[in-house]
């Protein structure tokens, strides 16, 4: 036998007999623990870690935008982790009207409150008032991102039961996906383990510490689920180290591939380079004032940028080039190479605001109510996601095919950040003839381009012409008489239950007189 050093360890008959005792009495007492031991240690200090989630929600009517749609109540998973927070999908309290949490093996619910949410990553942090909820449990940690065919098991309470359900499954495979919840774009783990309802905001544990939150499944497919990896949960929560949310960066450049031999001759690339090629630099991004439409982007922090737009992020391992600019947070600089005038050329930009900066139509907005303003009976509201998805669940097929065609090229513009729409028309003696006009994008008022929402109820407001004229894109035309509208507003209103003609964010500062 060898020792721990190396060293030569005789062992006499006597010693061996003495040797056998030893090993059969451990036997003896392992065989004699409680049964949850076979669990060991960390694992039963990772089931004292999990809650249940129970969550009432409260959606926006989004064709009625002064109006609810009503209450619903789902159940969803958590983990406990340090600073007396509970780490959860932010799907699971969306919207939420009232929370409630009951640790791994009690019976009581115990109010809860959402602390930060990022909807974007679809992660949120809970915690509870009550001072003795956290007492006994040992926070969960935070492992490393895991590796393809590694292990894991995913925490949670899905629906089927009401018990704790542990189930394990394989990473199959890591790459930049589109997060249900938002979507988004970020990097996430695919699993071979179910992900039903239920399961979303539980753990994915590797040796007793958290390696990503469940997120999401495939409905079509059988036991094929994502998680959010801990690389997107810990850029969350040191985002909040200075206690304000801001979100992911964006750099604010539309790229497009270069495997063709000949776009990359036209823009001075040697055969064996490989990038991308900036084709658009969004209006007021990071990249607008640092990058040029018709460069080349070769490398992002020191990563060789391939020819379809992926990078390098462990051996043998690729995914979008987004994963270096989201590791980043707002008000760091990213460092890139690329190719201007057929040279290479460093360039470093400040990242300094949110990807969701960048859109033209909103992506899913949570927590917020609908923005709108009536007058003379006509709804006008700006496009989202939000109020398309109000079509129904087949709504890019629904909705009216001039809003979602917008979706092609979803960026803010030079003369357009929002995209107005009358939406419908509530039929009254002032906006006679106009009653069926619906979903029209408004391209001006008296003359002059809408660039958003606010713009158009300051144009309309502070306007001295007698009459109101609102023009499409096509030149069409309605024509509404300013004093007739006056007259009849309140009477609009009142005959269509609105409690009030815009949304909070569009009332007067009755001392400026302006539009907040």
């Amino acid at each position: 036998f060898k020792g721990t050093v190396g060293q030569t360890v005789l062992i006499t008959e006597n010693n061996m007999l003495k040797l056998i005792a030893a090993l059969c009495a451990a036997a003896f007492l392992l065989s004699a623990l409680p049964s949850h031991a076979a669990d060991g240690p960390r694992l039963k200090d990772v089931k004292d870690a999990i809650v249940k989630i129970y969550t009432y929600h409260d959606l926006p009517d989004y064709q009625n935008p002064w109006s609810m749609r009503g209450t619903f109540a789902s159940t969803g998973s958590g983990c406990i982790i340090k600073g007396k927070r509970i780490l959860t999908n932010a799907h699971v309290v969306s919207e939420q009207t009232f929370i409630q949490v009951r640790r791994y093996g009690q019976s009581r619910r115990i109010p809860a409150r959402v602390v930060a949410v990022s909807h974007a990553a679809d992660v949120a942090l809970l915690t509870v008032d009550e001072p003795d909820f956290f007492d006994g449990v040992e926070p969960l940690d935070f492992g490393t991102l895991p590796r393809a065919q590694q292990e894991v098991l995913v925490y949670g309470f899905p629906l089927g039961g009401d018990t704790l359900s542990i189930t394990k499954g394989v990473v199959s495979r890591i790459e930049h996906t589109t997060y249900a919840h938002s979507a988004c774009n970020f990097l996430a783990c695919q699993i071979d383990a179910a992900i039903n309802p239920g399961n979303s905001g539980g753990p994915a544990i590797v040796d007793g510490a958290i390696v990503g939150v469940a997120m999401q499944g495939i409905s079509q497919a059988d036991n094929i689920g994502y998680i959010v990896p801990v690389p997107i949960i810990e850029h969350f929560l040191k985002d909040l180290d200075d206690g304000r949310y801001d979100g992911f960066p964006s750099l604010g450049v539309v790229m497009q591939g270069m495997e063709n031999p000949d776009i990359k001759k036209k823009y001075g690339m040697e055969p064996k380079q490989t990038g991308m090629l900036a084709v658009k630099v969004v209006r007021g991004s990071p990249a607008e004032s640092v990058l040029k439409e018709g460069d080349v982007l070769l490398s992002v922090e020191d990563h060789l940028i391939a020819d379809d737009g992926t990078v390098d992020f462990r051996d043998k391992e690729r995914t979008s080039i987004s994963y270096y600019i989201q590791a980043h947070q707002i008000g760091e600089k990213l460092r890139l190479e690329v190719l201007r005038d057929g040279k290479p050329q460093p360039l470093e930009v400040l990242l300094g605001r949110s990807l969701e900066k960048d859109w033209l139509i909103p992506n899913d907005q949570y927590d917020v109510l609908p923005r709108y303003y009536v007058y003379g009976g006509i709804l006008f509201c700006p496009l989202t996601v939000n109020l398309l998805k109000s079509w129904g669940g087949n709504w890019y097929e629904a909705a009216p095919q001039e809003l979602t065609s917008l979706l092609g090229f979803n960026y803010v513009t030079d003369e357009r950040d929002e995209v107005v729409v009358a939406l419908k028309v509530l039929a009254a003696p002032v906006n006679q003839g106009y009653q069926d006009l619906s979903n029209w994008i408004i391209a001006e008022v008296d003359g002059r381009k809408v660039r958003n929402l606010r713009e158009l109820v300051d144009l309309i407001e502070t306007g001295s012409d007698p009459f109101v004229i609102l023009k499409n894109k096509w030149g069409h035309q309605i024509v509404l008489d300013r004093a007739r509208v006056a007259a009849a507003q309140a009477q609009i209103l009142a005959t269509y239950r609105i409690p009030e003609d815009r949304s909070a964010d569009l009332r007067k500062n009755e001392k400026a007189g302006q539009v907040l």
